[in-house]
């Protein structure tokens, strides 16, 4: 038998439960993992809310990282054996599989090996954040040197890993937060500037700083009415991708705007390269060359134990976080 989180209707942190389940054999493209750590990621509190892309199907479990130890592999599964330091790449419908368990079933698919250089927890933090961000930034964007990109929410997690690939492609970060109080640790954390966005007059902040251009990729995962801000400070054909809804009111879409300068607004999410098992290699291969540089680094805001997953979604939800909020087991 193994634990895992279950919860049966919508709502908040507290309907979350603890399961006993039977541990069940692999299928023929299934790993098994006893888990070591959580990643804990907004997506999942969306979805305990019902409020994700996708309806759920209860009752439902949840969870898109994990890093642990393969237990068991199934017929047709290769590059894997019981043993293997693993982790879990977010790659499929939480109505299928989940993390959030003591021993867990994941497709072969979502599988990559451990790196060696971090800890479970460390690596139980990075694919969410590192691949969204990559996928935008670099497989799509192809940002490089002079480049400008805002980052709003930018000590989230996604928001921290794309200061450090802009870095990393030579590009400059304009990173976004709402009051000055995580200035010096947004700078700390590889910001070329940060803007407070309640005290200082957004656009014309990036207008100062690009002299005048613009920049030419934002990389959102709020919304909302700043989002009309966003555009106003994007340079002439420049992009807005927008992979998140923190914002519960409306986001405009400022069409002159976009139609005077070109622009292009992009939906985008992890799927897109996680999803397609070239692009997810070539990922995976460019986050661990950071890594082996020294350019990226896990950035955990704090650890909770799988005992206090409810307390993990509660402290999640306070949006007082800098990095990611891991779960240990």
């Amino acid at each position: 038998m193994s634990r895992t989180i279950m919860f049966a209707k919508a709502g908040g942190p507290e309907v979350l439960e603890f399961v006993e389940t039977p541990v069940a054999a692999p299928g023929p493209h299934e790993v098994r993992i006893k888990v070591e750590a959580i990643g804990i990621n907004r997506a999942e509190s969306m979805w305990r809310n019902d409020a994700y892309i996708e309806p759920v199907k209860f009752p439902a479990g949840l969870g898109y990282e994990a890093a642990g130890i393969v237990d068991a592999v199934g017929a047709e599964v290769q590059g894997f054996a019981p043993g293997d330091k693993v982790n879990v790449m977010p790659s499929f419908s939480m109505n299928e599989y989940f993390t959030y368990g003591e021993v867990i079933l994941v497709p072969d698919y979502a599988v990559v090996k451990h790196p060696e250089s971090l800890s479970f927890a460390e690596a139980a933090s990075v694919w969410m954040m590192f691949v969204t961000a990559y996928g935008a930034l670099i497989e799509d964007a192809k940002v490089t040197s002079g480049d400008f990109v805002i980052v709003p929410a930018a000590s989230s997690s996604v928001g921290l890993a794309a200061i450090q690939i802009a870095n990393y492609a030579g590009a400059t970060s304009i990173a976004l937060t709402r009051t000055s109080g995580k200035r010096e640790q947004l700078l700390g954390a590889g910001a070329a500037h940060v803007i407070a966005t309640e005290e200082t007059d957004l656009v014309a902040e990036v207008m100062r700083i690009t002299d005048g251009k613009g920049a030419r990729v934002a990389f959102d995962p709020v919304g909302g009415p700043t989002f009309a801000k966003l555009i106003a400070a994007l340079s002439f054909q420049g992009t807005a991708y927008i992979y998140g809804a923190l914002s519960d009111e409306v986001t405009p879409l400022p069409v002159l705007d976009m139609i005077a300068k070109m622009l292009t607004v992009k939906a985008h999410n992890i799927w897109l390269t996680s999803g397609d098992p070239k692009r997810q290699k070539t990922a995976v291969e460019y986050v661990l060359k950071g890594f082996e540089s020294g350019a990226f680094k896990p950035v955990i805001a704090r650890t909770f134990t799988f005992d206090e997953m409810v307390d993990a979604h509660r402290y999640l939800e306070t949006n007082g976080q800098f990095g990611k909020v891991v779960v240990t087991v």
